[in-house]
C-alpha cells in the first residue's frame, strides 16, 4: 500500500471520530466519550502528519508539540471550573492565530498561488487573527483584567471603517499576481485590529454568544487553510468546528431574541440601565433560616443556577442541599437557561461535574410550563436570565429574550452578593416582586447556611 492511499485511508478514521465524536458531544451523557473520540482522532491526524511526503523538521515539530501539548496539559489540570470560560476564550484564539500564521508563511514563501486559492488564504488570515485578537480581549475580561466594557466615540463608524478597509484590502490581495508585502502586513494590522474593536464593547450578558462565534470563525480559519495546504484532516475539522459553531451562535442569539448584528454593533455594555429603587419597591431581605424552612416545607423546589454560583464554586453544596432536599420528599429540579454563565453550557459543566444526574437538569423550553406550580425558585447568582423586564418593557436591552419564568413561582428566592446590578448592568425587576426575598451572601456562604438550618429543622 502506497504512503499517499495510507495517508488519506487515515484522514477518513479522522473524519469519522470527529463526527462521532461531536455528535456524541450534543448530550451530556455521552460527551466524554464523545471528546475521547475526537481526541483519538486529533492524535491519528497528528501523526500521520509525520508521514505526509516531503516532510521534514522533524525535531521541530517534536519540540512544538512538547511545549504546546505540555502546556494544554498542565492547564487543564490546574484551570478551576470556574475559570473554563477564558480558557476556552484563549484556546479558540490560539487556533485562530494559528491558522492565521500559516496563511503568513505561505504568503511569506510566495506559496499562495490561484484565485480561489488566494482568496481561502486571506479568508482564514482574517478570520484567524479575528479570532485571535478578539478571544484574547475576551479572556482579558473574563479572567478581571479588562474591568468594564470601553466602547470609542462614534465606534460602529470606526467598525465600519475598518471593515471596509479590510475588504478593500483582502480584493487588492485577490486580484493581485504577487501581493506586495505592505498588503499583507496591512490585512494582519487591520484584522488584529478589527477583533479589538469588536470585542472591547461586549459585556458579559452578550460574552457566551461571541465566545461561540469566535469558535466558528477559528474552525472555518482552520479549514480555509487546510484547502490552502491540500491537507484534508485540516479541512474536516475545520469545517465541522465551524458549522456546529455557526449553529451554537445562531441558537444562542435566539436564546437571547437578538440578531448577531446587534450584538456586535449594539452589544450590552455592562453599564447600570437605572439605579436605586427604579423599579417601584423594595428588596426584602430574608435569612437562611427563612429559605431553609420555605424549601422544608415546599412540595417542589426549582433551582435557576447563575455566574454568581460559579465564582463562589457553590455547585458542590447546591447539590448536598437539593439532595438534603430530596431526603424529606421535597422535588427539586434544575433550571438552566441557555446563555447562562459565561460560556454555552457552563452551568451544565458546573453541575455535572458536582454530581447532579442529568435527568435533575432541564432547559427553558422543558421547564418554564413547571414555574406556576412550583412553591419555591431558588436562584443563585443568575440575573438576566431571570428578568421579567425582558417580557414588558420594549426600551430594555433584553426586552424580548426569552427568560426562565422563575417570577411566576409562589415563592422565589434570590441569593445574592449584594443590592447592585448584576453583570449587565440591567436592574432586576424580579428582586423588586412581592413574592421575592433577598437572601445577601456569596453563594457558598449562604448555601451552607441553609444547609445547617435544614439539618436542625429535619432533627
Amino acid at each position: 500500500m502506497s504512503a499517499s492511499i495510507l495517508i488519506n485511508a487515515s484522514y477518513f478514521i479522522v473524519a469519522v471520530l470527529f463526527i462521532l465524536g461531536l455528535k456524541s458531544m450534543s448530550s451530556p451523557v455521552t460527551a466524554r466519550r464523545g471528546i475521547l473520540w475526537a481526541g483519538a482522532g486529533m492524535v491519528l491526524a497528528t501523526l500521520v502528519t509525520f508521514g505526509w511526503p516531503g516532510m521534514h523538521n522533524y525535531t521541530l515539530m517534536v519540540v512544538a508539540l512538547a511545549l504546546g501539548g505540555g502546556a494544554a496539559w498542565w492547564s487543564g489540570k490546574v484551570v478551576k471550573m470556574t475559570d473554563m470560560p477564558q480558557m476556552v476564550a484563549i484556546y479558540n484564539g490560539m487556533g485562530g492565530g494559528a491558522a492565521a500564521a500559516i496563511a503568513a508563511v505561505k504568503f511569506a514563501e510566495g506559496e499562495v498561488h490561484g484565485t480561489v486559492v488566494t482568496a481561502l488564504a486571506v479568508l482564514g488570515t482574517v478570520m484567524g487573527t479575528v479570532s485571535f485578537s478578539g478571544s484574547c480581549i475576551a479572556f482579558a475580561k473574563l479572567q478581571g483584567i479588562m474591568k468594564k466594557a470601553f466602547r470609542l466615540p462614534a465606534h460602529n463608524v470606526v467598525n465600519v471603517i475598518l471593515n471596509a478597509c479590510t475588504f478593500f484590502v483582502s480584493i487588492a490581495i485577490v486580484t493581485s499576481a504577487y501581493p506586495t508585502p505592505i498588503l499583507i502586513v496591512a490585512l494582519f494590522v487591520l484584522s488584529l485590529m478589527l477583533g479589538i474593536i469588536i470585542t472591547m464593547p461586549i459585556g458579559g450578558a452578550d460574552m457566551p454568544v461571541m465566545i461561540s462565534l469566535f469558535n466558528a470563525t477559528t474552525g472555518l480559519a482552520v479549514g480555509f487553510e487546510g484547502f490552502v495546504l491540500a491537507n484534508p484532516a485540516l479541512i474536516i475539522a475545520g469545517i465541522v468546528v465551524g458549522s456546529a459553531g455557526t449553529l451554537l451562535t445562531q441558537r444562542m442569539a435566539k436564546a437571547m431574541n437578538r440578531s448577531l448584528t446587534n450584538i456586535l454593533f449594539n452589544p450590552i455594555t455592562g453599564e447600570a440601565q437605572t439605579s436605586g429603587e427604579g423599579s417601584g419597591g423594595t428588596m426584602k431581605e430574608a435569612t437562611a433560616l427563612d429559605a431553609a424552612a420555605m424549601m422544608h416545607y415546599a412540595r417542589k423546589v426549582i433551582i435557576v443556577p447563575g455566574y454568581g454560583m460559579a465564582v463562589a464554586q457553590a455547585q458542590h453544596k447546591v447539590w448536598e442541599m437539593a439532595k438534603l432536599l430530596e431526603e424529606m420528599g421535597v422535588e427539586v429540579k434544575f433550571a438552566i437557561h441557555p446563555v447562562a454563565g459565561r460560556m454555552p453550557g457552563h452551568m451544565n459543566v458546573l453541575l455535572v461535574e458536582a454530581g447532579v444526574p442529568y435527568e435533575k437538569i432541564f432547559d427553558l423550553d422543558e421547564i418554564n410550563a413547571e414555574f406556576p406550580q412550583t412553591d419555591v425558585a431558588l436562584v443563585i447568582g443568575a440575573n438576566d436570565v431571570v428578568n421579567p423586564v425582558a417580557r414588558t418593557d420594549k426600551s430594555s436591552p433584553i426586552y424580548g429574550m426569552p427568560i426562565l419564568d422563575a417570577d411566576k413561582a409562589q415563592n422565589v428566592i434570590v441569593i445574592k452578593r449584594g443590592k447592585g446590578a448584576g453583570y449587565s448592568g440591567i436592574e432586576n425587576a424580579l428582586f423588586y416582586a412581592e413574592n421575592t426575598r433577598m437572601l445577601y451572601g456569596s453563594a457558598q456562604q449562604a448555601v451552607s447556611s441553609v444547609i445547617q438550618r435544614i439539618k436542625e429543622m429535619a432533627l
